[in-house]
């Protein structure tokens, strides 16, 4: 049995390769329009009529069966494309021309209207209320000219509309042997030293405005704080030491406080051998009197 994070990550595959295969229709533009043909396209049945180009701006086949066709805005869905039709899809930066003819029974390809100078053509969704896009055909268009749509840059994610004096229907619009950025730039510096010298002087850029930053960040946190003042190394502050004679005063007798100022006083001398906090370590003084015989003597000898 599969583990389900395997199972998982088959699932997210799949879909990404369905989505990979087959795009929005969102993708898809009204390429080229053409109203008046009298001696360009002929369709199967030896017909010259206006046509429609749609083109696939992406880079994955789009299925566009379902969607719409139409030139009235108040009717979205006046020619329905069949979903049935396994043929209706296009590549990617592919174009797929429909002829409007008035007669959509001749096929998939042929709409129920015709096209007239004025009338703005709409493709729509099909959830037949999206617009995807839309066309104005000039009312001065002459005949054996289109309107297109021509792709700004290789990208193709804007488009210029300008009437095309040779019409291309169902092929490419604009300049096919277009040059990105990439390319042009690789020509002029074909060893890239001007592209290394940027890099280097953004990244060197950057650095310099993060130390600035921090420095400046630092000086305005420490700015109004005061230092505390450093303590006096063995020397007890005034106010402790009254507590600590108090305390002894009430709760010990004068044996008890004698050893632990001797205690304190080898402390503040010389006799601890380390600094810890909070910890005195007492060790034997050459010159104390702890070991001093004497000091153990009765006062009335028995």
């Amino acid at each position: 049995m599969k583990h389900p994070r395997h199972i998982l990550l088959s699932l997210l595959a799949g879909f990404a390769a369905l989505a990979a295969g087959a795009q929005n229709p969102s993708d898809l533009r009204i390429g080229e329009v053409l109203c008046e043909n009298t001696s360009g396209l002929v369709d199967g049945f030896g017909n010259r009529n206006g046509w429609i180009e749609i083109f696939n701006n992406s880079n994955g086949t789009v299925k566009f069966g379902g969607c719409y066709l139409t030139d009235d805005a108040s009717n979205l869905k006046k020619y329905h494309i069949p979903s049935s039709d396994r043929s209706t899809q296009v590549g990617p930066r592919q174009s797929i021309v429909f002829f409007a003819s008035g007669n959509s029974s001749l096929g998939t390809y042929y709409t129920n209207f015709t096209l007239e100078k004025g009338e703005t053509v709409f493709l729509v969704s099909n959830d037949g209320r999206t617009i995807i896009d839309r066309i104005d055909i000039p009312t001065d268009l002459p005949a054996d000219k289109s309107i297109a749509k021509i792709p700004v840059g290789i990208k193709e994610m804007d488009f210029e509309v300008r009437v095309n004096d040779k019409p291309s229907p169902g092929s490419y619009n604009g300049e096919v042997d277009a040059k990105t950025k990439s390319e042009i730039i690789k020509e002029k510096d074909p060893h890239g030293w001007v592209l290394t010298l940027i890099s280097v002087m953004v990244v060197f850029s950057a650095l310099l405005i993060l130390a600035f930053i921090f420095g400046w960040v630092g000086k305005w946190n420490s700015r109004g704080k005061e230092k505390p003042a450093p303590k006096a190394k063995g020397k007890v502050p005034d106010e402790i030491a009254a507590a600590i004679s108090l305390a002894l005063q009430q709760e010990f007798g004068g044996e008890v406080y004698a050893a632990i100022a001797l205690a304190l006083d080898d402390y503040l001398g010389t006799g601890v051998h380390d600094d810890e906090s909070f910890v005195i370590t007492i060790v034997p003084s050459q010159g104390g009197n702890w070991n001093d015989k004497t000091q153990t003597f009765r006062q009335i000898p028995r």
